[in-house]
């Protein structure tokens, strides 16, 4: 199969100069003249999407993403290696690139709509389709310099997308828009993929990745670090930025080790008391671990994530953030730890990920992030026979009042 994206060996440099003088030099010689040293942003980034398939690309800000988008949409060129796209590709990448800011929406949708090679009785025919999707009203007849960032991005993916692309390439701009237009442009895009759309997508909305993609790219520091489905990549992904000051992380499945800290156990127990890996969604479970402290720490914290079957963080949270301390602790001290929580999530398997951080911060992250034991264990939640039902990802446990006229006073039914 012909892919939909092809790069080999793809490298982007900019060319930096020491004064101003080399600069000017350069340019009036031609590039004959002034002194230049190149500053290499992507370099041996080799990579094929498939036509319909649905890649994310991820990394730390400068990593690359962004510039590797670009090259893909066109609107730049690599210094080396090679980028080939089959078919029509709609971008969506800088907000409001392209458009200009004394021009109307509508005039601004017009000239996008000619660059991408449309022709008038398209633009006809479409516009009000544009309009209806962006869903900014009368503004449409209004200059862009006095739209607000989310209407910027309301008109610049509904004029991508008013055509369904071969390729789709986005770059975290819906990031900008309320939650219920995101939710449109995420059906969209579903839309778009189902119907055979290859799509490539930059973002640090991680559950976006989970949603839309079946495979991700990660970028550190310009090169390909890891080209594996959403799980895989994003464990090594949230691995190394947490331990940053911890040995790397094992690719496999993002855990990290230390010799200041042992997590020595992990079990978890019904609400009896007896190790189990079946719960009810509306019984009682506790994470019970257990810590040797090799050093001397100030202020250690403990926590632990609940992840479902595509790797998909769905709780998480810490001492620290519970309000509870540990420490401080001396060299070889063992503690043991007992988070009690209800599994209210929909019947399924997840995993339970422990780590352990030093120096809690006021904004509820740390100093230093020590050891991370990913998907530690396994449980099932499964339905309790005499529970109500409900459908969705959480039990709200809501219930219903039912009464005549202004007497509300009976409960008729809950999901706890």
């Amino acid at each position: 199969m012909i892919p939909a994206v092809s790069a080999r060996g793809v490298g982007k440099a900019y060319r930096q100069y020491p004064t101003r003088l080399d600069k000017l030099l350069r340019f009036v010689s031609f590039g004959r003249a002034g002194r230049a040293g190149l500053t290499w942003v992507l370099r041996g980034v080799s990579f094929e999407v498939a036509p319909a398939e649905s890649v994310a690309i991820i990394g730390r800000n400068g990593a690359g993403k962004s510039t590797l988008l670009k090259m893909i949409a066109g609107t730049t060129h690599a210094t080396e290696g090679t980028v080939n796209v089959r078919g029509r590709v709609a971008a969506l990448l800088e907000l409001g690139m392209g458009f200009h800011p004394d021009l109307t929406g509508r005039q601004n949708a017009v000239m996008a709509g000619n660059l991408m090679g449309w022709s008038k009785a398209e633009l006809r025919s479409m516009m009000p389709a544009i309009e209806a999707f962006a869903g900014i009203g009368d503004y449409i007849e209004q200059p862009l310099r006095i739209y607000s960032s989310g209407m910027q991005v309301r008109l610049a993916f509904s004029v991508a997308t008013a055509l369904r692309p071969d390729v789709l390439i986005v770059d975290e701009a819906l990031a900008v828009g309320d939650i219920q237009f995101q939710q449109k442009c995420f059906a969209r895009i579903g839309e778009f993929r189902d119907a055979g759309t290859t799509i490539i997508f930059v973002t640090h909305d991680l559950a976006s990745i989970y949603r839309l993609c079946t495979r991700a790219l990660y970028l550190e520091h310009g090169e390909l670090v890891l080209d594996d489905t959403p799980r895989r990549v994003i464990d090594l992904y949230q691995a190394t930025v947490l331990g940053a000051t911890a040995p790397p992380p094992d690719p496999g499945n993002g855990s990290y080790a230390s010799p200041d800290v042992d997590i020595a156990g992990v079990r978890l127990v019904d609400e009896r008391g007896a190790e189990s890996s079946v719960f009810a969604g509306n019984e009682r479970m506790a994470i019970e671990v257990d810590v040797n402290f090799n050093a001397t720490l100030r202020d250690p914290h403990v926590g632990f994530q609940i992840r479902d079957r595509r790797g998909q963080a769905i709780f998480m949270t810490t001492t620290h953030g519970l309000g509870a301390c540990v420490g401080p602790v001396a060299q070889g001290t063992r503690k043991s730890l007992r988070f009690l929580l209800r599994p209210a999530v929909a019947p399924g398997q997840y995993t339970v990920t422990v780590g352990i951080a030093d120096g809690a911060l006021t904004d509820g992250t740390f100093e230093r992030s020590i050891v991370r034991e990913q998907d530690a264990l396994a449980f099932w939640v499964v339905d309790s026979v005499d529970a109500p039902r409900w459908a969705g990802i959480a039990n709200l446990n809501a219930s219903v009042l039912i009464g005549a006229g202004e007497d509300r006073s009976q409960v008729t039914a809950t999901s706890e």
